[in-house]
């Protein structure tokens, strides 16, 4: 009988792993710490980067905010500053613009002031001519007619521009209106009246043009027979 050979591509065996030390095939061994350990490739390296450069951007984004935020405020205190010098320019232009205006006015009113007085003068010649001049012939009287038309126009020119004529009589003498000129004992007015007009006085709307001069009363004298009983009086009185 032929003894049958063993194939050995089908009786092989699988070779059984060989046991270590400790009875462990090497399928079952641990990893080692040399694995564990292994250093990452360089693909892993190149991830972690970009973390870095997003922090150091961050802070570039950050500083360049602060600055602006710093300039902002520099700007807006120069804009403060320049709005308030120019809101006093205006005030200062407002106040000059008012004194001129003010000084114009009074500048305006003396030179009004002084030719109106000068006009015055006129008027007080016509009325002195009035009261001394008695026309008696016809011609007289036509030439009085004459100058009495102008001084009429004199004194509607004057009405026109706001000047307007004193009347003191029997009023309170008033140092603001009036200049005493005169001190008459009366017993017809009481003391401090005004008596008489002397030279006319004249206002300026509100104001005074010229001062009235006049006479004021002043308190009576006594008399003689009052004068004697008065001597008498203090000659009974004992020492």
């Amino acid at each position: 009988m032929i003894d049958e050979q063993q194939d050995p591509m089908t009786n092989h065996e699988t070779p059984q792993a060989t046991p270590n030390v400790n009875g462990e095939t090497d399928d079952q061994q641990p990893v080692t710490a040399e694995v564990a350990d292994a250093q990452p490739v360089e693909g892993e390296t190149e991830q972690e980067a970009p973390p870095r450069e997003e922090s150091a951007n961050t802070e570039q984004l950050q500083g360049e905010i602060q600055a602006l935020q710093q300039k902002l405020e520099q700007e807006t205190q120069q804009r403060e500053a320049v709005t308030a010098q120019a809101k006093r320019l205006a005030a200062d232009f407002e106040n000059f613009r008012r004194r001129s205006e003010t000084q114009k006015e009074e500048i305006k009113q003396n030179e009004k002031r002084e030719t109106l007085s000068k006009i015055l003068e006129i008027v007080d010649n016509f009325e002195r001519a009035r009261s001394q001049i008695k026309p008696t012939t016809e011609g007289e009287k036509n030439i009085h007619k004459s100058y009495q038309g102008v001084y009429k126009q004199l004194v509607e020119a004057l009405k026109s521009l706001g000047v307007s004529k004193m009347r003191p009589e029997g009023e309170p003498f008033d140092p603001y209106y009036h200049e005493a000129m005169l001190r008459e004992p009366s017993s017809e007015y009481a003391e401090g009246t005004v008596i008489e007009q002397l030279r006319s006085g004249y206002m300026l709307g509100d104001g005074v043009l010229r001062h009235a001069m006049v006479k004021v009363a002043a308190a009576p004298e006594p008399s003689n027979e009052a004068e004697e009983n008065s001597q008498n009086d203090n000659e009974e009185q004992p020492a």
